[in-house]
């Protein structure tokens, strides 16, 4: 099993930047992709940015383009998401998620391709 916990979420207005960290433990060798996705009330979670862990493909949402990075350290199994220009429909509850197989391409941005999901960080951005 692995365990993934979420920290950094918070209020933050608009325009403004907010990092968030994930830290994996457990069986973290077979971790072989990781992710941030997103879901605000009454809508479908979506996905924000993900990487592959072997070669180090990212993938990042349209969305947020430009304006959130992922990064992450392998010695530590962290992922992190920096996220500058913070906009109000950036408000959502953030998970962090890993994957015991290398997703490439649009399998990483697919949410039932992975199998371990954090409880959650609310991310809330004033207008």
């Amino acid at each position: 099993q692995v365990q993934l916990v979420e920290s950094g979420g918070g209020l933050v207005q608009a325009g403004g930047s907010l990092r968030l960290s994930c830290a994996a433990s457990g069986r973290t060798f077979s971790i072989y992709a990781m992710g941030w996705f997103r879901q605000a009330p009454g809508k479908e979670r979506e996905s924000v940015a993900a990487i592959n862990w072997s070669d180090g493909y990212t993938y990042n949402a349209d969305s947020v383009e430009g304006r959130f990075t992922l990064s992450r350290d392998n010695a530590k199994n962290t992922v992190d998401l920096q996220m500058n220009g913070l906009k109000p429909e950036d408000t959502a509850v953030y998970y962090c998620t890993a994957a015991r197989r290398p997703l490439y391409g649009s399998q990483l941005y697919a949410p039932g391709n992975y199998d371990y999901w954090g409880q959650g960080t609310q991310v809330t951005v004033s207008s």
